[in-house]
């Protein structure tokens, strides 16, 4: 079992020298990655907006009047024919996202449905459907399901700032779920919602100490929506952004560390110091879930402009 973090190991990682931080980070990149290459995925909203809970930062939440067109759940055709442009962009994992407090089994079998056709296009398949009811992550394994993603959002002591419509404890219990039923967790957080680095400290310190920590970690950047809680609140500092992805990379060596959200207002620079960090793996494509995204062809320059490449599907790491 490896060693568990505790707050001022990590706290005294955080706070090293610009320079020493990025140079720890890409020496334990390296170990284990091609650090010139970047696992691409997309991200397809299936089932859009009326969600119950009231995600402080969410367009989708029922809470807010945030103008979002609501959309039901999407045909499998649709779902297919979105997979196989991904594919055909350059992704290698095609994910799903559904605004459900958790999915009803009636629904979960037309996920698992969409998640076989997927499958069959060659690619990574994820899924994310809020919280899981007993039986239903086997039901997601049976389907083919690589991966699960539930994000922690922050640390354990800002959850009910950000969230009061499930507790801490909620989702802790679906990502048990998920490992139970030998499913690849996704799992990650938001900075920028007001929290501080102590905070984001204590929720990368809640993912690295895991039995197996996620084998994806997707760390966002607030988008602050008009209409949401959250759509006055102060900017994070980029190199604080830049030093959580650095430490995330320390912490989890062998984790995907994914730039998600927010790229669409990074610069190409700001983008390119993350990946210095240690973040190898982006949504690829104009939306996440609702939300705005760089266009392929803003990213294909700026990979061409950094010579980096995208990974190839399921890559095999290398000895450094």
């Amino acid at each position: 079992m490896l060693p568990k973090w505790t707050f001022s190991e990590v706290d005294k990682v955080f706070s090293l020298p610009f320079p020493e931080l990025m140079y720890a980070a890409q020496k334990e990149h390296r170990q284990h990655f091609n650090p010139s290459e970047i696992q691409v995925s997309t991200l397809l909203s299936i089932k859009t907006g009326s969600c119950p809970e009231n995600c402080a930062y969410c367009p989708q939440s029922a809470h807010y009047n945030t103008g979002l067109e609501k959309k039901s759940l999407s045909t499998i055709s649709e779902v297919v024919a979105a997979a196989k442009r991904a594919k055909e962009a350059g992704s290698t994992r095609f994910c799903m996202g559904a605004a459900w407090r958790g999915p009803r089994d009636q629904d979960l079998k037309i996920v698992c449905e969409m998640v076989k056709e997927v499958k069959k296009l060659g690619l990574e398949t994820c899924v994310t459907l809020g919280l899981l009811k007993d039986g239903q992550a086997n039901m997601l394994k049976k389907a083919g399901l690589d991966f699960y993603n539930h994000n922690v959002d922050t640390s354990e002591a800002y959850y009910d700032k950000i969230i009061t419509t499930r507790t801490f404890k909620d989702r802790l219990n679906t990502l048990e779920q998920i490992r139970s039923a030998a499913i690849k967790v996704c799992c990650g957080g938001i900075f920028g919602m007001g929290e501080t680095n102590q905070d984001r400290i204590k929720m990368l310190i809640l993912l690295a100490n895991m039995d197996t920590p996620p084998e994806s970690v997707p760390i966002n950047m607030l988008m602050k929506i008009p209409g949401t809680p959250l759509e006055n609140v102060e900017d994070i500092d980029p190199f604080d952004f830049v030093r959580m992805i650095a430490v995330a990379r320390i912490m989890m060596p062998t984790s995907y560390i994914r730039l998600s959200a927010g790229r669409e207002k990074m610069s190409d620079a700001l983008q390119a110091l993350c990946f210095l960090a240690g973040a190898n793996s982006i949504f690829y494509g104009e939306k996440l879930l609702t939300a705005q995204n760089p266009i392929p062809e803003q990213d294909h320059n700026l990979f061409q402009r950094l010579a980096l490449k995208k990974m190839l599907i399921k890559p095999m790491a290398i000895d450094g």
